[in-house]
């Protein structure tokens, strides 16, 4: 039999055993959850690296490259009339945003911009849209952020690759309107594919930096954010509920760059979709408070990406560049 001393001895011992394990538990907790943020972070950092595609769609019916059918894309119909980036069509309805990096009348500047010439897309313009877009991407948080400084690299890129031309064609102590994007082989897409071409630096089999593979890594981006913005235009399902940013850009994801990926990335993806902001978020970056408000600024916005996008693809398709390496 315990004696009431005995007892008074064995109670403090108990708890100091209890409050032992407890402490225990809480680090394994803690160190459960670091162990799974820095997995988390690896795992978004390999997927930053790899984030536009790096080649030509890859064969299936492997455990790391699963069959794609269930992404292949279906032509849109145009989404406005042609006169909604014409000189007076449009911009009236956007308006400037203060206190923010991305605006939404620039990007539609810039976009109409580079229709100028017929049939062709001008790339100061083009790169000049990838500014605004990049601004628009870097907006959404750290996670998308990884992502856009990849985009960011294919830009200056194209910037110094037209530099290097145009001072190796006129000579470095030459005018300066001779250089960049302004005039010369990469004043638009068609005359930098045309250039790149006769000059030999662009590969159907292996990987090249040229201009018309970087230009095909951005294409392919330009309608995964197209893709997404025609899911933030539209209205409601049958019970009312809007689609999230995060499955809009999952569904765009899979269409214009999950082709182009491989399994194992595709699955890292999801982390970024995951941690999208939410609608009304969106809705904020081109100054409207609500999804009627949204909904024609988005439209004039898709129906220039999409005339932009058109063009180009039909430049790359007609040099069989669709598919570089």
């Amino acid at each position: 039999m315990v004696s009431e001393a005995g007892k008074q001895w064995e109670s403090p011992c108990l708890c100091g055993v209890g409050v032992e394990v407890a402490m225990v538990f809480l680090r394994r907790t803690v160190l459960l959850r670091f162990l799974l943020l820095s997995a988390m972070s690896a795992l978004l950092l390999f997927v930053s690296s790899f984030w536009l595609p790096q080649g030509g769609v890859r064969g299936c019916g492997t455990a790391w490259q699963p069959c794609l059918g269930l992404y292949q894309q279906t032509p849109a119909p145009p989404l406005g009339p042609e006169d909604w980036v014409e000189a007076d069509g449009g911009p009236s309805l956007i308006q400037d945003c203060p206190g923010q990096s991305f605006q939404a009348w620039r990007l539609l500047l810039y976009l109409k911009s580079s229709l100028s010439d017929e049939d062709d897309v001008l790339l100061e313009p083009y790169l000049q849209s990838w500014d605004q877009l990049l601004s628009f991407m870097e907006s959404l948080g750290t996670m998308v952020s990884l992502f856009s400084q990849k985009v960011k690299e294919k830009v200056v890129l194209i910037r110094q690759l037209s530099l290097k031309h145009s001072a190796e064609a006129h000579g470095r102590l030459g005018p300066a309107d001779l250089l960049g994007l302004k005039h010369g082989a990469y004043r638009s897409v068609r005359s930098m594919v045309e250039a790149e071409l006769k000059l030999g630096v662009v590969n159907f089999s292996h990987r090249t930096d040229s201009g018309c593979r970087t230009l095909l890594r951005l294409h392919r981006s330009l309608l995964w954010l197209k893709l997404m913005l025609e899911g933030l235009a539209e209205g409601p399902d049958a019970v009312g509920r809007y689609k999230t940013p995060g499955e809009l850009s999952r569904n765009a994801y899979k269409v214009a760059l999950a082709p182009h990926h491989p399994w194992l990335l595709r699955q890292a993806a999801e982390l970024v979709f995951l941690a999208l902001p939410d609608r009304q978020f969106f809705l904020q970056l081109v100054c409207v408070q609500n999804q009627q408000e949204a909904e024609p600024i988005l439209r004039v916005i898709i129906h220039a990406l999409m005339l932009v996008h058109r063009r180009t693809q039909r430049i790359l398709a007609e040099h069989d560049m669709l598919e570089l390496p």
